[in-house]
């Protein structure tokens, strides 16, 4: 059964042959926010942000690739260290020169990719693209984060009703 996302045709127009290629694929292999892979967590990033954009007449295809390609690196994020900066900061660049070695980006696109972690980086972004993107994503975040605090109460919940 496909996911509504995936019966999006306009949606589809803009991210489909992104979801195709091997790095947007390889993102399957990365736990990102407990109870999602990084890839789960991307298309629930854009296809949300994408709404949004549609609803406040922004730029719909901008706003989808980018926040699709938003989280573009292949580390764990727990375990990898850097020197130069932390990863809120670091991972934004690493996605946006894998995202530029997939496809032509404009200057919205950009600008979603490097700004989408204002608040715990301090460069605001500039488009409200960009922040539709920044505020999906944090949202998304503690929601996957979330599922299994929620799943392990619901559980417990569910055995003391029945005891």
């Amino acid at each position: 059964m496909k996911k509504n996302w995936q019966n999006d045709r306009e949606y589809m127009g803009f991210v489909g042959e992104l979801l195709e290629t091997e790095e947007v694929r390889a993102l399957e292999d990365f736990v990102q926010h407990q109870s999602s892979n990084r890839l789960e967590h991307s298309i629930n990033v854009s296809y949300t942000s994408y709404k949004i954009a549609k609803r406040l007449n922004g730029n719909t295809r901008s706003t989808a690739r980018a926040a699709l390609l938003h989280d573009l690196f292949f580390y764990d994020w727990r375990e990898t260290k850097f020197q130069s900066g932390s990863h809120a900061y670091m991972h934004p660049r690493i996605a946006l020169k894998n995202a530029e070695k997939l496809t032509e980006l404009n200057e919205i696109e950009r600008d979603i990719i490097v700004k989408h972690m204002w608040g715990a980086t301090v460069a605001p972004p500039k488009y409200k693209e960009s922040f539709i993107v920044t505020m999906v994503d944090k949202y998304w975040a503690i929601r996957e984060g979330l599922t299994p605090v929620k799943r392990k109460f619901t559980r417990k919940k569910t055995i003391e009703a029945k005891v």
